[in-house]
């Protein structure tokens, strides 16, 4: 398919006596599609046509629109998102439970992390970004736990105890 002078001539006549791209495509034939006649209307330029008024789009002219009255004011409804139709009510959420506090233990039993040992409690004490940032250094519940007794009640918690929450 290649577009001679003819055909280019044949296309412009076409166009602007307000056949469609698909119109033009067929009459043209041989492997001319509708997006080929598009694409060589638009590197043309040819794209500003006008098109006559025909009878079907006379009767479908802008009719004047009446004097607009004011309409009684709707409802706010809440704006409805994502799969709320399926949202379970809201439940006023329990309260949580206290944590158990750790014992409180001295600064001068708190390590750094230099100091850390194996059989010591890794349980971080303070703003890890402060020079007094320790650890609790407590020797820990049980060979290779993480925590001493009361941190590891806190960082082990059942499951039960983690759904009732």
């Amino acid at each position: 398919m290649s577009w001679t002078e003819e055909r280019v001539e044949l296309l412009r006549k076409l166009w602007l006596d307000g056949l469609s791209a698909s119109q033009i495509a067929a009459e043209l034939s041989h492997g001319i599609t509708r997006n080929a006649v598009i694409g060589k209307v638009h590197r043309l330029g040819l794209s500003g046509r006008v098109k006559a008024p025909s009878p079907a789009s006379a009767s479908m002219a802008p009719r004047p629109k009446p004097a607009a009255r004011p309409s009684p004011p709707r409802p706010i409804a809440p704006i409805v998102m994502g799969a709320t139709a399926l949202a379970l009510k809201p439940r006023a959420a329990p309260a949580p439970a206290p944590v158990q506090e750790a014992e409180i233990i001295p600064l001068s039993e708190r390590v750094t992390i230099m100091e850390l040992r194996e059989a010591m409690c890794r349980w971080p004490m303070g703003d890890p970004t402060s020079p007094d940032f320790r650890f609790c250094g407590a020797r820990t519940a049980e060979a290779g736990g993480a925590y001493c007794g009361a941190h590891a009640r806190i960082a082990y918690q059942p499951a039960q105890d983690r759904r009732r929450r």
